[in-house]
């Protein structure tokens, strides 16, 4: 059996701030550090002790700070791969979310919704942001590693979770699979019908003070 943790980073300074991340390159506030420690010893009670583990993650500031103690705790390498960021949005990035809210294109509710422009200058459309997130997939999943860890972006989870069930990029455009920041997803691979599954998506568990 294969099984995929997905984590999405906790609390960044971007979120307090009401700035547009994207690219942006904000970092964890306190908080985010403290829900990166829980994080962390939620993977090794989950983890088989002897297992094999694989970590990737994205190579901004916030995704860095997640994966590290990650990392640390288990004894990893991470991989830090800028195909697993957030959406870029260009000239909206590290300024007020009202500065890109009154700018911002809605995309239609049919037609071509992955190649629509959202009207903010320098921004990815949703294709783009979906082929390269896949493409990282693609290169993870071809690994035999059965225990893999990818820090990632709440953004770019549902492309994440797509490129797992294979669902086509033009499909992409109307999913959304929600996570809380610091939430764990997990994807799970069964060994005879090869089937794969959404174990548990954006569990945050782990994050309850109690």
């Amino acid at each position: 059996m294969r099984t995929l943790y997905v984590v999405t980073h906790p609390e960044a300074t971007h979120h307090v701030e009401g700035v547009v991340g994207g690219w942006h390159d904000s970092e964890l506030t306190a908080g985010g550090t403290h829900a990166a420690a829980r994080t962390a010893r939620a993977l090794r009670s989950r983890i088989p002790q002897e297992a094999e583990v694989e970590l990737y993650s994205s190579d901004l500031r916030r995704c860095r700070q997640t994966a590290e103690p990650v990392a640390a705790l288990l004894g990893l390498r991470p991989v830090w791969d800028p195909r697993l960021r957030e959406k870029s949005y260009g000239e909206a990035e590290g300024r007020p979310q009202a500065w890109l809210d009154r700018r911002f294109v809605p995309p239609p509710a049919t037609g071509q919704r992955m190649d629509h422009d959202e009207g903010v200058p320098g921004a990815e459309i949703k294709a783009a942001c979906a082929r390269r997130v896949h493409a990282a997939m693609a290169d993870i999943l071809s690994s035999p590693c059965e225990h893999q860890i990818i820090v990632t972006h709440g953004g770019s989870l549902t492309f994440v979770v797509g490129a797992w069930i294979k669902l086509p990029l033009a499909a992409a455009g109307y999913a959304a699979f929600g996570a809380a920041p610091g939430s764990i997803t997990t994807l799970h691979e069964d060994d005879y019908f090869h089937n794969r599954r959404l174990a548990d998506l954006g569990d945050t568990r782990h994050l309850d003070p109690s």
